[in-house]
């Protein structure tokens, strides 16, 4: 089977690793360079997108922002998984809302931004402080604001307005700041059929909006019945055919959808030794129409994103149950560069692994080891 993603990153490349095995062959549709390429070995193919979707038997996405007529030419291909719709959702946090609106999947209280007018609203029905956040092209903390205080409005008025002047089609969204207990996510993965099968939670630590740090296993039964639960509302909704991952702020035990990827995740990394089946092998199943693989988890598992270094310090490999991923990518500041994936027996065991690992690992360039092994450790 000939498979094609749109996106040339490291979740194409990982997603080519894993469909290999499996006679399936993945090549990547560049969207700026608009060139279709290898996503492991970064050959050029010759081929339009055009003949690249002709040439394809199923089409998939690794990342939300696809210019619209690459979106409509794979939907009307008929081979697009999991479609436009749902791409759409997953780039635009207003139709994002309106999905989680109609599927009866609470979220933060918000109100859409064209004029000042909406953002005085915003102040009087929401109160302060909030997140602004514009509804397409933002991602990793990019594209957000604080309003903290009633003063700050002309001069963060005036950045957003700069913003929406530049292209009218563009909105923002206003959304009440959430006194959140943790960040958590869920992946699970959806067949043509409508069958589901969901991964365990995942708590995440952030830095800079950025996610540095995620760990398997910790998070209770009815917090992973919550996430199932939307999860599947959202997935049905969709009629989604992949992998879709969700990311949620836990309130005293109650899970607020924060935003969804209609994609493998980087949170869900740890998946590659934690669990029986990966999130990338479970997309392309997916989407090439096979069985979904289970999602049960193996062992206690973390991942580490490895953020703008030259390299994954080769002394991590002789902790055991680690595995490193390097994705090839030119070294930019903030920029993901790879993952560390770590497992053990037990949580306790987890944690005295991740302290070992924090020996070679600098709390700046990758914060929150330390703390996390300590709390494994002493739970």
């Amino acid at each position: 089977m000939q498979m094609l993603v749109l996106g040339a990153g490291q979740l194409a490349r990982m997603m080519a690793l894993v469909a290999a095995p499996l006679d399936i062959h993945i090549r990547a549709y560049d969207v700026a360079s608009k060139q279709v390429v290898h996503p492991v070995t970064g050959e050029h193919y010759t081929q339009t997108l055009e003949q690249a979707i002709a040439s394809s038997d199923r089409i998939t996405a690794e990342f939300e922002h696809i210019p619209s007529d690459v979106l409509a030419a794979c939907e009307q291909s008929g081979k697009f998984f999991p479609g436009k719709k749902a791409i759409e959702c997953g780039g635009d946090r207003a139709k994002e809302k309106a999905l989680l609106d109609n599927a009866g999947v609470p979220s933060a209280p918000y109100i859409l931004v064209s004029e000042r007018t909406h953002l005085e609203q915003a102040v009087n029905e929401l109160g302060l402080p909030l997140v602004i956040k514009t509804c397409q092209a933002g991602y990793d903390g990019k594209g957000q604001w604080r309003l903290k205080s009633i003063d700050q409005t002309d001069e963060i008025w005036q950045e957003m307005q700069a913003f929406l002047d530049k292209d009218a089609s563009h909105r923002i969204i206003c959304e009440k700041m959430i006194a959140f207990d943790r960040e958590v996510s869920v992946i699970g993965a959806r067949d043509a059929q409508g069958n589901v099968k969901v991964y365990p939670v995942t708590e995440n630590e952030h830095t800079d909006g950025v996610l540095t740090l995620s760990v398997a296993g910790i998070v209770s039964q009815d917090m992973q019945s919550q996430a199932v639960d939307a999860y599947s509302k959202i997935a049905n909704a969709l009629d989604y055919v992949g992998v879709l991952a969700i990311e949620f702020f836990d309130v005293d035990g109650e899970l607020l959808v924060n935003e969804i990827a209609p994609r493998v995740h980087n949170s869900g990394h740890w998946t590659q030794q934690g669990a029986y089946c990966c999130q990338f092998e479970n997309h392309v199943r997916a989407v090439a129409g096979l069985p979904l693989g289970c999602t049960y988890l193996l062992q206690p598992s973390a991942m580490i994103n490895v953020l703008g270094q030259p390299a994954i310090p080769a002394e991590v490999l002789a902790t055991t149950g680690v595995r490193s991923h390097w994705y090839g990518k030119a070294v930019k500041p903030g920029r993901k560069m790879g993952h560390i994936n770590v497992s053990a027996n037990t949580l306790h065991e987890l944690g005295e692994r991740l302290g070992e690992l924090h020996e070679h690992l600098s709390e700046q360039d990758y914060p929150g080891i330390e703390a996390r092994a300590h709390q494994l450790i002493l739970n």
